[in-house]
């Protein structure tokens, strides 16, 4: 195993991945590549674009960078399914094309951070009739830029990780987005109903695990290849990881209502006429995305699983899984001030 100290370009380095992969680099330099948000934890800093030439950086910091950079983590993409098509695209294709040049100029490792949901495209067309939260072109967008990984000369590697949610234990996480900003709508009430069958399988993976294996296969210092981060057959279901929402929420003084179960296919038919169509916008696209969530999930088979493959890793069980979501949920709980039913909707 290749164990020399190395100096990693990081982009996305304030999401949910990037500031997870910080503690697990922490033997190695970390340059953050960053837009918008100051990375946490102690890393260099350059500011730049993944959408322009050269990364949005200055001709000498490039060059600077390609002569110093020998691996590229790319985590940075637009994960927002609201977003649309056209700018998603901008951020995820484009953005990767312009890592990829930047990689092969400096001869540099490439681990590219897609998503396991890409194996799901064609089950989550058309279930979404009317919203306006939309994963296939988040997917999409993946899936092009995975293509474009795999069609150029770089020495690469391509991670599939599935619904990242924070710590094993701490249950820390940068950002509550996908399935935690669902639970955080169940603690509060506002969301009485669940367009998901109970017993559909919920792949979440805590985000330690991820940053876990993606140094270590940094580490392995070989390439090629493409690894489901994911639980696999281990996923727990719908029903159990509601339980622990309900439980986590009662335990809080919170008198939380079970979300009802519904079919996909009503949501438009039946419930949008009759409940979303009248509600403030902002309540109207935090229904959209909870649908778009759900809908990743219907009716869907377990992903395959890479994690038991890479070296000193293993697959986490269903147990662990589930304590981690609550751990997860406690912090989701803790951090939103969740306590009380009193708390506003959308505090």
């Amino acid at each position: 195993m290749v164990s020399l100290r190395r100096t990693v370009l990081l982009t996305g380095a304030s999401g949910v991945v990037g500031s997870a992969l910080i503690p697990e680099l922490r033997a190695h330099r970390v340059v953050a590549l960053s837009h918008r948000r100051r990375p946490p934890g102690p890393v260099a800093q350059v500011h730049g674009d993944l959408t322009k030439p050269r990364l949005g950086l200055s001709r000498q910091t490039y060059n600077t960078l390609t002569a110093q950079i020998d691996t590229v983590v790319h985590c940075g993409a637009v994960t927002d399914f609201a977003t649309g098509a056209r700018e998603t695209s901008e951020v995820n294709v484009r953005g990767t094309e312009n890592v990829v040049h930047f990689a092969a100029e400096a001869d540099a490792l490439l681990i590219y951070v897609s998503s396991a949901f890409v194996a799901r495209i064609d089950t989550t067309r058309g279930q979404l009739g009317e919203t306006s939260a939309d994963p296939v072109h988040y997917l999409t967008s993946k899936q092009a830029a995975e293509q474009k990984v795999r069609e150029s000369n770089v020495k690469a590697i391509i991670v599939r990780p599935s619904v990242v949610i924070g710590d094993s234990w701490s249950g820390q996480i940068a950002r509550f987005q996908g399935l935690l900003a669902l639970a955080a709508a169940v603690l509060r009430n506002a969301m009485p109903l669940l367009p998901l069958n109970p017993d559909s399988r919920i792949d979440v993976i805590p985000q330690d695990v991820v940053a876990k294996a993606i140094t270590a296969l940094m580490h392995r210092g070989e390439y090629g290849g493409e690894y489901w981060l994911t639980a696999g057959p281990a996923a727990p279901v719908a029903g159990e990881l509601l339980d622990i929402v309900v439980k986590i929420g009662q335990h809080r003084g919170i008198d939380v209502t079970r979300p009802r179960p519904v079919a996909p296919d009503m949501i438009d038919r039946l419930v949008r006429p009759v409940f979303i169509s009248s509600l403030p916008p902002i309540a109207r696209r935090r229904f959209d995305d909870m649908l778009a969530m759900t809908a990743l999930f219907s009716a869907a088979q377990p992903f395959e699983s890479s994690l038991n493959q890479i070296p000193g890793l293993r697959c986490p069980c269903e147990s662990d899984l589930e304590r981690a979501f609550a751990a997860s949920v406690r912090y989701l709980a803790a951090a939103k001030r969740i306590e009380t039913n009193l708390l506003e909707v959308g505090a």
